[in-house]
């Protein structure tokens, strides 16, 4: 059979297979079985052991636990509330300054842990009852928690973008480099955003009342809560860019701070331990197993002759590259609002990448501008994560359908960024030239 007429049947199996509801890893892995089996004979299921046993091998993916580790230990350490307290009495009384200060926490939490679901779960349940509490609108209070919890997919270090570079084969710490600029100006437009609403109607966003605002003296004791912060990030990233350690390394590195961090703010304990490695284990098992499943779907579909198929497709569409590039992003942005974006990445990634590869595009850019769009995937309605992370936590009086419109304009700031990275790529290539030599 014709590869073309492969493709199609493999694509058109997944999809029947995503439509049945069945966990991801089960169809990916399937298919891989059913394919190798039918194409290249049972003896080449051997393929499919020694892809993932490749894939265990693969020294990169230890960071995945090792991070997943840290943003959970973090969670339950006790620097969330300093920071809040932190941003409260330094912002409180600016109008919207408890959403921003949010944003800014999420940034913090987003540079520590990798992972979305910590600063989400964490702000929700300290930041969103003081909003609340001082009146703010539902929509900025519920909003700016889902979309800064959305920071961790971009800003490094991104598990998600472990999981990319390794199906891409692209340099972790590149990834890394070329996620911070375009991560820290997205978190500075979501709080630009928030300011400019809040300060046109400062009903969405009221300052705190004077009464309740902090001294002078106040606010600079409470700075102590950015100290541990600011040197696990440096540490962790520092260590990465600097060339001193790999990324796997760094993730140990700050597996080890996010313990010490914990111990230091008095909040480990044993039922805390116990907790974060029960949940990074079951969260790491979920992700690695995707990794094998996908890899194995990814070997059949080359050793049938998937690379040079598309790069022959590719050179035929009469098309200019720009919009077969848009095309790629709105197919992601569609596939964001249905399926896992670890998914997306392993469903995704080996008919994109050689595409771009092939029409000249930074493949380093081109992995950032995935991330972004997989970020989005977080907060697009009906399956965003975040959102249900925000509907487990929420009081009865905020709805679904509340938590979706708070969200719809931070999706929009996010595609903003998309059109910003196209137009200037710059945004992500200049800080892996100057960082990864």
């Amino acid at each position: 059979m014709e590869v073309g007429s492969v493709t199609i049947l493999l694509f058109g199996s997944l999809v029947v297979g995503l439509m049945t509801g069945l966990p991801l890893v089960y169809i990916l892995g399937g298919l891989a079985v059913i394919f190798t089996w039918v194409f290249m004979g049972p003896t080449a299921l051997i393929m499919t052991s020694s892809t993932a046993f490749g894939v265990m091998n693969n020294f990169i993916l230890v960071a995945i636990p090792l991070f997943v580790f840290m943003g959970i230990l973090l969670q339950h350490s006790g620097i969330a509330e300093a920071l809040y307290e932190m941003m409260y009495k330094w912002v409180g009384g600016i109008k919207g300054g408890l959403a921003m200060g949010t944003i800014v926490i999420c940034t913090f939490f987003a540079a520590m842990s990798g992972i979305s679901g910590a600063a989400t779960v964490a702000m929700g349940v300290i930041a969103l009852p003081s909003m609340l509490k001082h009146n703010y609108h539902k929509q900025i209070a519920v909003g700016s928690i889902s979309a800064g919890g959305a920071l961790g997919i971009l800003i490094p270090p991104s598990v998600l973008m472990i999981v990319y570079g390794v199906f891409a084969g692209e340099s972790i710490g590149s990834l890394f480099a070329g996620g911070l600029i375009p991560g820290f100006l997205l978190a500075l437009m979501f709080i630009l955003y928030i300011g400019i609403l809040s300060y046109i109607n400062p009903a969405m966003g009221p300052a705190v009342p004077k009464e309740e605002r902090a001294s002078w003296g106040e606010k600079f004791v409470s700075l102590r809560g950015v100290i541990l912060p600011i040197l696990l990030i440096l540490l962790v990233l520092g260590t990465i860019f600097k060339g001193v350690a790999t990324p796997t390394e760094a993730a140990a590195i700050g597996a080890l701070g996010a313990m010490v961090c914990a111990i230091l703010a008095g909040k480990m304990s044993w039922k805390v331990l116990n907790d974060s490695l029960r949940q990074s284990l079951n969260l790491s098992c979920m992700v690695i197993w995707i990794i094998i499943a996908g890899s194995c779907l990814t070997g059949i579909y080359t050793a049938l002759g998937a690379v040079d198929f598309i790069r022959e497709l590719v050179s035929v569409l009469p098309v200019s590259k720009y919009v077969v590039l848009i095309g790629m992003q709105v197919t992601l942005i569609f596939l964001g609002m249905m399926l896992d974006p670890g998914g997306i990445i392993m469903i995704c990634t080996p008919v994109f990448v050689p595409v771009i590869k092939s029409l000249g595009f930074d493949p380093v850019w081109f992995g950032v501008l995935f991330i972004v769009n997989m970020e989005m995937s977080y907060l697009t309605p009906p399956f965003g994560f975040n959102l249900f992370y925000m509907k487990s936590i929420v009081p009865e009086s905020v709805t679904m359908i509340d938590i979706y419109k708070s969200v719809l304009p931070f999706v929009g700031i996010q595609a903003t960024l998309l059109v910003l990275m196209i137009l200037f790529p710059g945004l992500a290539t200049w800080l892996p030239g100057v960082l990864i030599k």
